[in-house]
Formats: structure tokens, C-alpha cells, sequence
């Protein structure tokens, strides 16, 4: 394992590492991703639904990568840029639209919305919007798994900006001295609300940051699937065997603004376009493209099929029903644990 004075991004792997098999998943859950929060965006203008409204549009290959990497089971915390997170994990489209609609259909049954988007079924603990509250709340998780003595990883993601919250020098120390079977991982797109990693800090780089807890960091180039996989990988036989959490700086972009109300103007035109042409979706349809696993023809079909799905989201959400104002107080306690609790 790299310690933390990596100081280069990883280099991506070889396609002759992966597969068939993987490149066509990757494709489509990059595919996925994208066109599902191009529509959210749409919609977002049209007042749809409301809250905030945070895009995930240029990271997807962090996703894509990290979901080839663990196993079912493994634990996920985030922030609010969330929507991407359950359909990778293979959630419906239709009920993630939904609950960002704030639909019964939802997950959550419309009360997590936007940004607090939750389905304990895929172990997908949050969404949460409070910047940097996942990091504690991550490293709880995995303490419960290693105090039931369940041999499972957490992955707890956030934000570079969200790496500047007090809450994770506490976490990291506990974590470290526990030996917490946790990846933490910095979503580095270099930008916090709008303000660079270069004018927050005096260390520019941020796979250092537990380097006084004893913690390992490793610098990973979150524009290539391959790279993103390799890592998470790496991390999660690091956890699993007993020697406590590791630091991912996974740097990335984000072609949008950090949320829709956003106008950029601390950054220029073309400097999102120079990072475009690193762009994680059209790496990967190259190499099948190269290899001959598919056609254009075939990629431009899962293409429109992914559209189309992204559309039936939408119908689904609005038809679906919105919740009463009785609804407020179901799922708030599980009555099971709390006999106590009368109606």
C-alpha cells in the first residue's frame, strides 16, 4: 500500500486488465448516471422539484469504478450530491426520481429528496447535507461492523471542501487508534462551494491529511474507471485486514456548477473544457471501440435506451402520489425496539 506522501495521481491501468464484461457495465452505468442528472437538471429549471440540487456530471467514473471494486454488502456514506449513488447500486431510476420529486414512490418515500437520499436496502446510509457530517457518521458504521464482528467495508465520501471541517481530524484520530475497517474517500473535483483547493489550504495535497494520525493516503486519478477500481480495491483488502481505514484523494471534475444556482464564475470556460477531454465516458468507448466488444451502433442503441428509461423516470414520478401530511410522522420511530411508543 502507497503511504501518504503519494504525491502523483495513480497511473490508470491497462485495458487488458478488465475485461469485456467490465468496460460494457461501466459504459452503461457511466451512460446512466449522465443522462439521469442531465434530465434532473432539466427538470430542476422547470421547478419540478425543489430543495437544492447538487449534479454529479464529470465524476462518474468515481462511481462507476468503486462499484466494480466492493462487494454487495459493503457500507456507502455521502454528501448531498447524491442522486448517482443508488443507481449505480441498481435502484430504479423511476424510484430515485421520485424521491427527489418528494413521491411516495420514492425510497424514502419522498422525505429524503435531493439531498438526503437514502436506501438501506443497497447499505446506502445518506446523503446528508450538513458538509462534512458523513465523516463521523462513517466511521460509526464501520465501528458497529467491527464491534458485531462483520466482515464488511465502509465507504465514507465527501467533498474537498467537506475535508476542511473540523469533524475529520476527531474522526480520523478515533478511527486510527480503533483500527475502523473505513475508506475514506475525498471526492476531489477542486472546487469546495466555489472556492479552489489551492486558496484553502497551504497542503495542496489532500491524500496528506492523515498523515499525523498514522492514516496511509494514496493519490487516485478519478477520471479513469480503471485507476478509481484498482484503488478501492486496493483499500478494501487494506480494511479488511485489521489495519485500520485508509485516505483516497480521488481527483476529479465536475463539468457543472456545485449546485444549480451556481455561476462560476471562480473558474473559465476553458478550463472545464480542457478537463473534457479527459472525459471518463469517452475513455471507456474507446477501448470497446478498440478491442471490437461493441459497435458504435451498439453503443449509440444503449444509449438511446438509457434515455428512454431516464424519460419513463420521469412519468413515473409524476404520476406518482405525493405524500399527505400524516405522512410526516411514519417511519420516524420503529415501534418494534420502542413498545413505549403509543399512536
Amino acid at each position: 500500500m502507497k503511504t501518504a506522501s503519494a504525491k502523483k495521481p495513480s497511473k490508470t491501468a491497462t485495458p487488458s486488465a478488465f475485461d469485456k464484461a467490465t468496460y460494457q457495465r461501466w459504459f452503461k452505468d457511466m451512460m446512466l448516471m449522465r443522462r439521469f442528472e442531465e434530465k434532473c437538471g432539466q427538470l430542476y429549471t422547470m421547478q419540478k422539484f425543489g430543495g437544492f440540487c447538487h449534479l454529479y456530471i464529470g465524476q462518474e467514473a468515481v462511481l462507476a469504478g468503486m462499484i466494480t471494486a466492493i462487494r454487495p454488502t459493503d457500507r456507502i456514506i455521502t454528501g448531498y450530491r447524491d442522486h448517482c449513488h443508488p443507481l449505480v447500486l441498481g435502484e430504479s431510476p423511476k424510484r430515485v426520481m421520485a424521491e427527489l420529486y418528494g413521491k411516495l414512490t420514492g425510497t424514502s418515500k419522498g422525505k429524503g429528496g435531493s439531498m438526503h437520499y437514502f436506501d438501506k436496502g443497497r447499505n446506502l446510509f445518506g446523503g446528508h447535507g450538513i458538509v462534512g457530517g458523513q465523516i463521523g457518521l462513517g466511521a460509526g458504521i464501520a465501528f458497529a461492523d467491527k464491534y458485531r464482528g462483520e466482515d464488511h467495508a465502509t465507504l465514507c465520501m465527501f467533498g474537498d471542501g467537506a475535508a476542511r471541517q473540523g469533524i475529520l481530524h476527531e474522526t480520523f484520530n478515533m478511527a486510527m487508534t480503533w483500527k475502523l475497517p473505513v475508506i475514506f474517500i475525498i471526492e476531489n473535483n477542486n472546487y469546495a462551494m466555489g472556492t479552489s483547493v489551492e486558496r484553502t489550504s497551504n497542503v495542496h495535497d489532500l491524500s496528506r491529511l492523515g498523515e499525523s494520525y498514522d492514516m496511509p493516503g494514496v493519490v487516485v486519478n478519478g477520471m479513469s474507471c480503471e485507476a478509481v477500481h484498482e484503488a478501492i480495491a486496493s483499500a478494501c483488502e487494506h480494511v479488511r485486514s485489521g489495519q485500520g481505514p485508509i485516505l483516497l484523494d480521488i481527483r476529479t471534475y465536475r463539468y457543472k456548477g456545485h449546485s444549480m444556482s451556481d455561476p462560476q464564475k471562480y473558474r473559465t470556460k476553458e478550463e472545464v473544457e480542457e478537463y473534457k477531454k479527459q472525459d471518463p465516458i469517452e475513455q471507456v468507448r474507446d477501448v470497446l471501440l478498440k478491442n471490437k466488444w461493441a459497435t458504435e451502433a451498439e453503443l449509440e442503441a444503449i444509449d438511446e435506451a438509457i434515455k428512454k428509461e431516464v424519460e419513463e423516470s420521469v412519468k413515473f414520478a409524476e404520476e406518482s402520489p405525493m405524500a399527505t401530511a400524516e405522512e410526516i410522522y411514519n417511519d420516524v420511530y420503529f415501534e418494534k425496539d420502542y413498545p413505549f411508543i403509543k399512536d
